[in-house]
């Protein structure tokens, strides 16, 4: 699937078959990109005040347990979370804090305290309209026009992840060099704002997220179909700059932990993405039996 101009190599990048000369890399167009995902920015770090983390089912959905204490959110309503699945997946990142807490490091959480107390009170509808923006700035959809090999290197790798999606959704999705960016046909946002409404507010709280990380709601889409896996997704989201990075160094200790950064939170909001639904999928699969 990943073509063979890039590659995972020394815990994340390099750009191969690609001439060190030529003419410098100009800057894609540099869209503006719209507001991140509005989840919560949890505090940074605090000292370990429990010793032991379990799941109980209440009538709600799935507790997480710190000791005999009932996880609460930001806004102090009881931390529930709608499938079993998930509440291991939050359960086993409190589980894994050592003698710290660090926050910053649990994604799932942030997601979770964010769909439970919807601080910014969005609908389901506006969640669909703030992921779909994400159309108008798409990464994969800004392109540059000097120098050849870069060029080349977005037509190659950038190109078949618009056709897919195209081919997928039947719609139509361009590209441009332009610093307004690719005009989006109208059609296609009807198309994907239906594909959209078949997520629960929960998943949809987390595709935002994803596209926020990415800063692309193509590259979003083909992690949720399965067509791309995280580390594909992270390295096309930052193509122009591991290009650069190839041509000119990096600077080992802040690109390494940037990188690893990136894809923690967008495998998180992935995960988080596929457990919403799975809970959704369950639930009218019983109906129909």
């Amino acid at each position: 699937m990943w073509r063979s101009c890039l590659r995972l190599r020394d815990g994340g990048r390099r750009l191969l078959n690609r001439p060190a000369g030529g003419p410098s890399a100009s800057m894609s167009p540099g869209p503006t990109i719209p507001s991140p995902a509005r989840a919560y920015a949890p505090p940074t770090e605090r000292k370990r005040f429990y010793q032991n983390v379990s799941i109980t089912q209440g009538e709600g959905g799935f507790e997480i347990n710190l000791d005999h204490r009932k996880l609460k959110t930001p806004q102090a309503k009881l931390f529930t979370v709608p499938s079993e699945a998930l509440a291991i997946a939050v359960a086993t990142e409190w589980d894994s804090q050592q003698d710290t807490i660090k926050y910053y490091t649990m994604h799932l959480t942030t997601l979770c305290n964010t769909s439970l107390d919807n601080p910014t009170q969005r609908n389901k509808d506006q969640l669909i309209r703030a992921a779909v923006k994400f159309l108008d700035t798409d990464t994969i959809c800004y392109r540059v026009e000097e120098p050849e090999t870069l060029v080349e290197l977005q037509r190659n790798e950038w190109d078949p992840i618009i056709k897919w999606a195209e081919k997928r959704y039947g719609v139509e999705i361009s590209s441009s060099t332009s610093i307004m960016g690719p005009s989006i046909p109208a059609k296609t946002r009807e198309v994907l704002v239906s594909h959209l409404a078949s997520y629960n507010t929960w998943a949809l709280q987390g595709i935002e997220f994803v596209a926020a990380q990415l800063k692309s709601m193509v590259l979003t889409l083909g992690l949720i179909d399965l067509r791309l896996t995280v580390e594909q997704a992270v390295l096309l989201s930052r193509l122009e700059e591991e290009y650069q990075i190839q041509k000119w160094g990096n600077i080992e200790w802040a690109h390494d932990y940037e990188l690893q950064e990136l894809r923690a939170r967008t495998a998180a909001g992935t995960l988080f993405i596929h457990l919403c639904s799975e809970s959704t999928t369950v639930k009218h699969k019983l109906l129909k039996e």
